[in-house]
């Protein structure tokens, strides 16, 4: 899970390459990372494109429920224990009646070969595939503008509610699927990235060429980066700099706090309008931390207006003004997750009721070509650099991110890092299906959409502009001067 997600609202990539040993630094000299091992762009084809189909309904784009396949190799450590142990103990977002189940139905493969029996002991190099009836949460139906496409590069609009690329319970219904199945564009390379719930310019790049010159950038910090949101109250008429540090409270739900032994952070703000009741403010990010822009405008006591996290109750009276939330981090975590619970709003949120009963953090991922390289980066916040974040924070469902022989399923329920997509194969199982799955607990489970509304957050990626390029987008409807909810 992030969120998210993202996580907030979006980070260029982190480096990849393992970091060296870091010499000390001299007096006001400022570590500057080696370039990143560039990965090859994401590409997909008509197979993936087909494993289902779009519908729009309600004001939301769907994805009909279709059929994939899980794939990992055996663990180390599963080595000698039975499948159901390994079930039971690894896998608890599902109970193990389920796991029987699929067996009887011929979805657990062990080495190609049908799984009779869970009390196969398992063997150093076994290959297991699991085939799923996956669900994906809808999104605003609003199309994905494309600003500029050249030779070089491929500048959208997005959307909010849309992730960037596959990951967690989303695959189909992500800026990259959606480029490639109705755009024909394949093969991009992210140069950085917006969580889910944050919309605006978001880049890509053609070729790796383009890509290793614009990560220069980014590793100097010669990218400006503008965004503009809506906040609580009267925001004040003078500049205000806050550079409180940020703490990551739970890479699974995906929150942030200022904490003073979180990460140093800055972020630039400007108001740009009041109308009464709310402000638009303009945000420079001068760091990346997750969630920096929402976290330090709750610090200030101007959340964004429709925040699903950093604008609920759970943080107390107050919305964690200064710092103030007079709970613990556990206690908080329950608080949001409750107070969505209540609303029918966990997809929000970014989480599912099997990520909460899975009792573990869980590791970002997509697939194969669904990792694009800033995989590591597809939640965290809306102005992550590579120097100072490297950890991909979006929320994910665990039981909807596909492997193959690089990554295995212990990872996902176990690694509190969300930092590294591994590479993993996007095959389809059984094919694409509307037909409702007798063993899919999400068949059974009628879920509230969320309205178009609930999916808009008010914060905009404006303008990205780096040494030899600048992008912006249209100021959106809620930002202008005399906009009134």
């Amino acid at each position: 899970m992030a969120e998210p997600g993202g996580g907030e609202e979006e980070e260029e990539e982190a480096a990849a390459a393992p970091a060296p040993k870091k010499r000390r630094l001299a007096a006001g000299e400022r570590y500057v990372p080696p370039p990143r091992k560039l990965s090859t762009g994401v590409s997909f084809g008509a197979e993936h494109f087909a494993e289902t189909s779009y519908y729009f309904e309600g004001g939301l784009r769907k994805v009909r429920p279709y059929y994939f396949d899980f794939r990992t190799y055996c663990k180390g450590r599963w080595v000698g224990r039975s499948l159901l142990h390994v079930f039971s103990t690894e896998f608890r977002a599902q109970p193990l009646a389920y796991y029987r189940a699929a067996a009887r139905a011929g979805r657990l493969r062990l080495n190609e070969e049908p799984v009779g029996d869970l009390d196969i002991v398992l063997k150093n190099n076994d290959f297991l595939r699991n085939t799923v009836h996956r669900h994906e949460p809808p999104v605003t139906a609003q199309p994905i503008q494309i600003l500029v496409e050249n030779d070089e590069v491929v500048v959208v609009d997005k959307p909010s509610s849309l992730p960037v690329h596959p990951c967690g319970r989303f695959r189909h219904n992500t800026v990259i699927f959606i480029l490639g199945k109705e755009h024909d564009l394949k093969e991009l390379h992210t140069i950085h990235r917006l969580d889910r719930m944050t919309s605006g310019v978001l880049m890509f790049a053609k070729t790796a060429e383009v890509s290793k010159r614009i990560d220069e950038q980014v590793r100097e910090r010669q990218l400006e980066k503008e965004y503009v949101c809506r906040v609580v109250g009267e925001f004040p008429e003078h500049e205000v700099v806050c550079e409180e540090p940020i703490l990551v409270v739970s890479y699974k739900v995906g929150v942030c706090r200022v904490d003073p032994k979180g990460k140093f952070c800055k972020t630039i703000f400007q108001r740009l309008s009041y109308n009464g009741q709310t402000s638009v403010v303009k945000c420079l990010p001068c760091t990346g931390r997750t969630h920096q822009i929402r976290v330090h405008l709750q610090y200030l006591g101007h959340p964004i207006v429709n925040d699903p996290i950093y604008n609920m109750e759970a943080w107390g009276p107050d919305r964690g003004r200064g710092g103030k939330i007079g709970k613990t981090d556990e206690e908080l975590l329950k608080a949001l997750v409750e107070e969505h619970r209540s609303k029918q709003s966990l997809d929000i949120l970014g989480i599912s009721e099997e990520d909460l009963n899975s009792n573990a953090e869980n590791k970002d991922c997509g697939n194969p070509s669904d990792c694009t390289k800033s995989a590591r980066a597809d939640s965290i916040n809306e102005n992550s650099s590579p120097a100072e974040d490297g950890k991909d924070h979006e929320r994910n469902d665990v039981t909807a991110c596909p492997l193959n022989s690089n990554t295995n399923l212990e990872t996902l329920e176990k690694n509190n890092e969300l930092g590294s997509c591994e590479n993993q194969d996007g095959q389809t199982g059984e094919g694409s299906s509307e037909e409702k799955d007798p063993l899919c607990v999400e068949c059974r489970m009628r879920r509230r959409d969320p309205s178009p509304k609930e999916l808009v957050m008010y914060l905009h990626a404006l303008r990205y502009k780096g040494a030899e390029f600048e992008y912006c987008s249209k100021m959106p409807e809620w930002a202008m001067e005399d906009w009134e909810e």
